[in-house]
């Protein structure tokens, strides 16, 4: 399925956006996740399931200054 990710599109086998982190090797407690705009909170990330053309945001702490 297709999905846009920070902005960019791609083509991905997930089905659930904690499947997608990992697939996108995302890690870690720090992560700020959104689907079409919606917060998704870290034990919600399991339950969310992702359609074709979803718009997700993933954000994570940034280190220096």
């Amino acid at each position: 399925m297709k999905l846009i990710v920070n902005g960019e599109e791609h083509d991905v086998a997930a089905e659930t956006l904690s499947e997608l982190l990992v697939l996108m090797e995302y890690e870690g407690d720090w992560l700020a996740t959104a689907v079409n705009g919606e917060l998704v909170h870290r034990e919600d990330r399991f339950d969310r399931s992702l359609k074709d053309k979803d718009r997700i945001e993933i954000l994570s702490p940034m280190q220096g200054g």
